[in-house]
Parts: C-alpha cells; structure tokens; sequence
C-alpha cells in the first residue's frame, strides 16, 4: 500500500502541525514553576503507559537483552532526559516562537556530528546551511530588538543543548542501534528506564509534580503534550514507512513554522523584524541542510 502525493502531504501537515502545537504547550507547562524533573518523569511515565498499549495491542513483546537495555538507557538520556531538562529550563524563559526556531538546528548538528565521526562528507549546500543556521541563533542572541528581554539572550544557547543532544542521539542510532528493535519499541523501553531514572531523580531532589487531583493549565498542557508526542512519533514512523525517510523529514519545516505561528496564536507572542529575519535564514539553512535525493511516494523495500 502506498499514499497518493496528495495524502502524504496531508499527512506530513497534520502531523507536523501536531507536533507544532507542542511548543506553546511546554511554554504553558513550564509557566508556573514546577521542577523540571517532575515534568519530565511525568511525561515518560504517559509515553510508557502509551507506547506499551500500542505493543501489546499488536501482541509485541519488548525486548530485553543486554544490548537492548544499553539502547533504551542511551536514547532515554539523550532522546528526553537531557535535551528536555535543558528545553524547560529555557521554555520558561523564551518566548515559545523562539524554541521553535532552535528546533530547526537538529539536522544541523546531526550534521556536525556526522561530519565529526566521518559519517558524512563535506558539501559545500550543506555546509552553507549550518552557517544560515549560525546566523539565525547569532541575530536571536544578539541585537537588542530580537528578544523582548535581551538579558535573557543567553538561554537561546541553553535551548540549543536539546537540538546538539537530538543531533547525537541520531548519530548513536545510526552507528550503534541494535539490530531487530523498532522505533516503537526503542521509544517505548526508552520512556520506561527513563522512567526509572527521572522517579530517582525526583525522589533524591524533591522535585515531585502533584499530577492526581485538580489539574491547572499547566498540568493539562503537560498531559495533552505527552499524548501528543507519542501520537506524532508513532504517526511519523507510520509515514517514513509509507513514504520514505527523506520525504518524512521534511516535517522539520512544519514544526518550526507552526510553532512561530501557533505560539502567537495561542500564547499572544509578538516578534520583532529579528525574529522573523531568522525564521527566513534558519528554514533556508534547514532547506540546505536536508538530504538533495529525491523521494517518491512508494514505501522503502524491505
């Protein structure tokens, strides 16, 4: 089965924009002060409990040798415990159109890691488009008129830690991903040892979030952006089967364009000529940075 050029499009919005809704979700979840490492044990404790149903409603056992252990410890650290923890840190700071900008700089740095593991080979496209990149993050830290409190410039670079730890995690999986697990069961043992790991943490430094009773703004943006993420991931992995991974990866300008957008929408934001100025270079740079193959519409082989 294959998707018409038309349906693939609409997949890639619908799921794009659902990811998009996401930022100014994590702004909201963020805004009353609760500890990072609550709001992260939270939202791998519903992407288990979902990615599990989804397994076992496919009657799917998770895999659990040494090497795949080691691979779900990996991509929990670095698929959502750090790149998180260093996002909410910023998200409560940053206007959430300025997250969705630094979300852009993933296939940057999976760029620069690759070419620093010699995984890929210099190109001069590509090359241009990390420095669009550079360029964008350079106008958001610098000139007064980018940020509405230029003193906050500096966790612009504390946001850019998510997008490095992303540009890792793709890299690890491409080297050292062990053979017979999918993404659904890397994501869904991943939330489970992360799980595990996040509960210590909140345990050891009292950053527990009351998640029953009452839920406030802040805890339902939290639980609608934990649902959303594991619908979206699993939708997006529906499409890179569907259609192909360099087609599917064309979500990344969706996301950053809905985030700016939705962010103002629902959140009020206004931006400076700055900001836009560096929405243009940054999707010019992620244009650059994406693989030049063409992808059609007919599902990989086997």
């Amino acid at each position: 089965m294959s998707l018409s050029r038309h349906s693939a499009l609409g997949a890639l919005a619908f799921f794009g924009m659902s990811w998009a809704l996401t930022v100014p979700l994590t702004k909201i979840a963020v805004s009353t002060g609760h500890p990072v490492i609550g709001l992260i044990f939270w939202q791998l404790l519903i992407g288990a409990v979902i990615t599990r149903i989804f397994l076992w409603l496919r009657k799917r056992s998770l895999r659990l040798d040494r090497a795949a252990i080691r691979h779900y410890l990996v991509i929990a650290l670095l698929g959502t415990i750090l790149p998180n923890s260093f996002s909410y840190l910023a998200a409560a700071q940053l206007p959430a159109g300025i997250m969705a900008i630094t979300i852009a700089t993933v296939p940057m740095f999976a760029l620069l890691v690759s070419l620093a593991l010699s995984l890929e080979r210099l190109a001069i496209a590509r090359l241009a488009g990390v420095l669009f990149g550079a360029t964008a993050v350079a106008i958001l830290v610098g000139p007064e008129a980018s940020l509405p409190e230029p003193e906050k410039a500096a966790f612009v670079l504390i946001a850019l830690v998510a997008p490095l730890c992303y540009g890792f995690e793709g890299n690890y999986v491409a080297l050292w991903s062990p053979d017979r697990i999918d993404p659904i069961s890397t994501i869904c043992g991943a939330s489970i040892f992360g799980t595990i790991i996040a509960g210590t943490a909140v345990w050891l430094g009292n950053g527990w979030v009351p998640m029953p009773g009452p839920w406030a703004g802040a805890e339902q943006a939290l639980v609608a952006s934990a649902f959303i993420h594991a619908f979206v991931y699993t939708g997006y992995i529906w499409l890179v089967g569907m259609t192909s991974p360099v087609f599917a990866s064309q979500i990344a300008y969706v996301v950053t364009l809905g985030g700016v957008f939705l962010s103002a929408l629902l959140l009020g934001e206004r931006y400076s000529s700055w900001v836009y100025l560096a929405l243009v270079l940054m999707i010019i740079g992620l244009f650059l940075v994406q693989p030049r193959q063409r992808a059609g519409l007919d599902p990989p082989p086997p």
